[in-house]
């Protein structure tokens, strides 16, 4: 895949622990730049939607990084998110409550947030943590949500084998477009997951995995 087609569906991303708004900042310009979209925190939306290109897709993350928020918090952090500047939101849901049986839970907390918002709402599922039976589920349920896509997982769950997976990949996109994200850093990884169906890819090395791709 061509360096420019590449760019369009990365998400250039910082959210680790330490994002100051100069991790923020440098990620913005590198993005603009390049032509990728970002995925940065939410205390940063402010700063970035008044300067951001109109050409910049900036997405941000609700319940971040193991979905246990309240559920109104989550749909209110959805709204204030948008109202901030977000085109998109990467929602964590609620592995605990999901693996727990409570589907119907889950599903109820996820569409309150779509329906608040009237942008793209992400859905991670955690799948490093999940039975293959429970992907099935996590899936089910955001479709049930009305979500626009999944997310594979966000890179911080601990004990999480590996982030983004082919398999994962492979059986996520049997039900929604797929953002794989977790443990992508190179040319190769990001194209063998949009090769298993991914149509995004979610990377804090989003410049490194250009650099691997013909012009």
């Amino acid at each position: 895949m061509k360096r420019a087609a590449l760019a369009a569906k990365i998400d250039h991303t910082a959210l680790g622990p330490t994002t100051t708004a100069d991790d923020v900042t440098r990620v913005v310009s590198e993005a603009t730049e390049a032509g990728m979209n970002v995925c940065i925190p939410p205390c940063y939306l402010d700063s970035v939607a008044s300067d951001a290109p109109d050409a910049l897709t900036v997405a941000t993350v609700i319940g971040f990084p193991h979905g246990h928020a309240d559920p109104e918090i989550k749909r209110e952090a959805g709204s204030v998110a948008w109202k901030a500047g977000a085109d998109e939101l990467d929602v964590v849901c609620n592995v605990g409550r999901l693996k727990a049986g409570e589907a119907d839970a889950v599903a109820d907390e996820l569409g309150a947030v779509v329906a608040s918002v009237p942008i793209p709402v992400k859905v991670i599922i955690e799948a490093g943590l999940l039975t293959d039976d429970e992907k099935h589920r996590a899936c089910e349920v955001a479709v049930d949500a009305d979500a626009d896509m999944l997310k594979t997982s966000t890179g911080f769950a601990d004990g999480e084998p590996g982030g983004a997976t082919v398999a994962a990949v492979e059986l996520m996109a049997d039900y929604l477009p797929v953002k794989a994200s977790g443990g992508i850093g190179d040319y190769e990884t990001a194209m063998t997951m949009i090769e298993a169906g991914a149509e995004r890819i979610g990377a804090s090395g989003g410049l490194a995995i250009l650099d691997g791709a013909p012009s």
